[in-house]
């Protein structure tokens, strides 16, 4: 091969790793993995930075090796094929959003372990919904923050001790392209405040179909706490928060203005972005000279917001000097008074006590607002009653839309493939249809095993190797011949990956310790559990708890059967819900908005065992997973602890033991095998984003951009 040749191959492959099109198509990730498989690993799965580590000549002559020429090929045509298709779902049914799209606004997006601009859940939905948004064709635009040294990285010292470290983003190593004005200079856009102007730079991702638009404080002419903002996802005081949120809000609906683009709703993907409603009043109060009560009224009608927590401390507070500090400059040019603008978010605009609440300016200044399920819809319309007090309370108008999952972004491969040739070939741009699942009934008992067992085999070589890292990081090397021999893949394995917040009681199953060594200890049908998860940097409660875990896993009588994963990612996340036999889940009720990790895990074969909380309430059947009580709340936590501790255990001996270790004499349980195909045949088109998406355009997308008149055809 000539030296043109091997450039455009290299050419080729960096096309493919600029656009995260690639992270959901495992085909693709094939290519990188035979490339270089030890590489591959080093970098974590990072294309960008796969790549700057290989010459043009490399790359042809290890794909020359294990002939990838036709490969890499297709898959390059696949993504222009992709980018230019036009019979999108989105194309036939959202045509009013082609000149004005959704702009989707989160201060997280958790897109894949290469790109550490997440921390939990929140994040990985929303980068769920711009990868769902891409595939259905919907005209969606996400604008978040840029975070240079992300969340934290997790270590244990030698007393499971959480201790957190940080390191700095290489944007050399990444996808990011500097976004610039019609003049080629690098985008700022800039905020006044009392104290000075808050300035930032954009930069780009491309997320398949889709644009993310991420800002930047670390700048010249920042102080050097402003350059700092952006530095850490939830990291910092209230003052760090309200100027992060300024940026996210004000300073994202500023970039999308200096980019001419007019977009036709708002989805505020939780509080923290919501002062952005208040820029788009300001703009069209300066563009269209009107006044506020009629910018604010246009404003509303295309606006979404969603809450995400039940939990009080979840939702941002910041007292009125700070807000005035912060948005006294900006106050004045939407015309309104000190306590004017501090009524926008207050409960009871009388009150000057009250602090300033992200949630409520959402919710007084939004068209729409929904939980992410049934049961954290009726938490929050309970919860913000006071908001609306001439109303009942189930006439509050927050409704609900339940989390999906992005299916082939959680999908393992394996699953893939078996997928592929089981079910009808269309079947990942029809998955939300009840009728594409049907013939998993009609996948080989044995296939369908054997399959499962390849990929929990694949995760405790995974544990292993973590473990190992560990040891040797503290010093144990004298353990790592027996952290090979950890676990076994004939054991049944019990997956808990949660951020360690004492409400999601992760420390439940260690409550009664002689019972639960009885278990792993099992001669017959013993039990092993793996625990991955963080708590926050200032959360002593939650280090305490997980503490506990760790100890748990040092003590002889159960370190065979329970490991815990330090720094639980994305990566760690995809190994465990692919891996698992069982995923467990047991917060308090009703405390848990959705919960979408045990969706991902019944694609992947496994069951839950989940209170009947958040998305599970509505999944649960009796036939496609298990259940932990009956659903029922006692007003004393310690109670409802305790009860929930004994059914979790009655469980455990009494339903899923029994039914894991029932097999036949070919050693394949068909009674468990007929529970895991209940649940992707029932679960599989309800609970994944596709569907959430679909919902979201359908219910407030379209209405919100048909609200506009013809006189009001420029909202945004």
């Amino acid at each position: 091969m000539t030296n043109i040749m091997a450039k455009n191959l290299h050419g080729r492959l960096r096309v493919l790793a600029q656009n995260l099109w690639w992270a959901w198509h495992p085909e693709v990730i094939r290519l990188f993995t035979d490339i270089d498989p030890i590489l591959w690993r080093k970098v974590q799965h990072n294309p960008i930075a796969f790549l700057n580590q290989l010459t043009p000549e490399q790359i042809e002559n290890r794909a020359s090796g294990v002939a990838l020429y036709s490969r890499i090929n297709y898959a390059f045509r696949r993504l222009n094929e992709y980018l230019e298709r036009q019979g999108t779902w989105g194309a036939t049914h959202c045509s009013n959003l082609h000149h004005r799209p959704v702009a989707y606004f989160s201060a997280e997006f958790g897109l894949h372990e290469s790109l550490p601009f997440y921390s939990g859940g929140l994040g990985i939905l929303a980068g769920d919904h711009l990868k769902s948004a891409s595939d259905l064709g919907i005209p969606l635009i996400g604008i978040g923050l840029l975070y240079n040294q992300g969340y934290f990285n997790q270590r244990l010292n030698a007393d499971g001790w959480q201790e957190e470290d940080y390191a700095s983003l290489d944007i050399e190593k990444t996808p990011l392209e500097a976004v610039t004005d019609s003049g080629g200079q690098p985008l700022v856009v800039g905020i006044d405040t009392r104290n000075g102007q808050l300035r930032a730079r954009v930069w780009e991702l491309h997320v398949g179909r889709v644009r993310l638009l991420l800002l930047d404080s670390n700048i010249e002419g920042n102080s050097t706490e402003d350059r700092e903002l952006t530095s850490r996802l939830y990291g910092g005081d209230k003052r760090v928060r309200i100027r992060q949120e300024l940026l996210l809000g004000i300073g994202g609906a500023q970039a999308l203005q200096a980019l001419n683009i007019s977009t036709g709703v708002m989805h505020l993907n939780e509080g923290h972005s919501a002062f952005a409603v208040l820029e788009e009043m300001r703009r069209l109060m300066e563009y269209d000279q009107i006044p506020f009560d009629r910018a604010r009224r246009r404003v509303t009608l295309c606006t979404v917001f969603t809450t995400h927590t039940p939990i009080a401390a979840g939702h941002d507070r910041f007292a009125p000097d700070l807000v005035e500090e912060h948005l006294g400059i900006f106050r004045k040019k939407l015309g309104l008074s000190h306590n004017d603008f501090l009524a926008l978010g207050r409960i009871n605009p009388g009150d000057r006590s009250e602090p300033f609440c992200m949630t409520v300016l959402a919710l007084k200044n939004s068209r729409w607002a929904n939980g992410v399920s049934a049961i954290h819809a009726s938490v929050s319309r309970r919860m913000w009653h006071d908001l609306w007090q001439k109303r009942r309370e189930v006439e509050v108008p927050i409704g609900h839309i339940t989390n999906g999952v992005h299916v082939l972004s959680w999908l393992a491969p394996q699953m893939h493939r078996l997928f592929q040739t089981r079910l009808a070939q269309d079947w990942t741009i029809r998955m939300v249809h009840p009728d594409v699942w049907e013939k998993v009934a009609d996948i080989d008992d044995g296939e369908l095993w054997e399959t499962h067992q390849a990929l929990k085999t694949r995760l405790i070589h995974f544990v292993r190797r973590r473990l190992i890292v560990q040891a040797e990081r503290l010093g144990h090397r004298d353990t790592i011949e027996q952290i090979q021999q950890i676990l076994d893949p004939q054991v049944l394995t019990i997956g808990c990956g949660r951020r360690f917040a004492t409400y999601k009681r992760l420390n439940l199953i260690l409550s009664q310790p002689d019972r639960l060594a009885r278990l792993v200890k099992d001669p017959y049908r013993p039990i092993q559990i793996i625990f991955a998860g963080k708590a926050h940097a200032r959360d002593h409660g939650g280090k305490q708890a997980l503490q506990r875990v760790a100890q748990f896993c040092f003590n002889p009588d159960y370190k065979m059967r329970i490991v815990f994963v330090e720094n639980y990612d994305y990566n760690v996340a995809r190994h465990l819900v692919q891996g698992v036999d069982v995923w467990l889940n047991n917060p308090r009720k009703p405390l848990e908005a959705c919960g979408t990790s045990g969706q991902k895990v019944i694609l992947n074969g496994g069951l839950n065992l989940s209170v009947l909380d958040g998305w599970w309430n509505e999944a649960y059947n009796g036939q496609n997973g298990f259940a932990i009580g009956r659903g029922g709340i006692h007003n004393d936590p310690d109670i409802q602890y305790q009860r929930d501790a004994e059914f979790l255990y009655n469980t455990l001996e009494e339903e899923v033991i029994p039914l894991y270790y029932d097999r036949d004499r070919s050693g394949i349980p068909r009674h468990w095998i007929q529970r895991i195909k209940n649940g992707i045949q029932g679960l599989g088109w309800r609970f994944n984003a596709d569907r959430m998406v679909k919902d979201y355009a359908e219910r407030f997308y379209l209405p919100s951009a048909n609200a506009l008149s013809s006189d009001d055809n420029r909202l945004f």
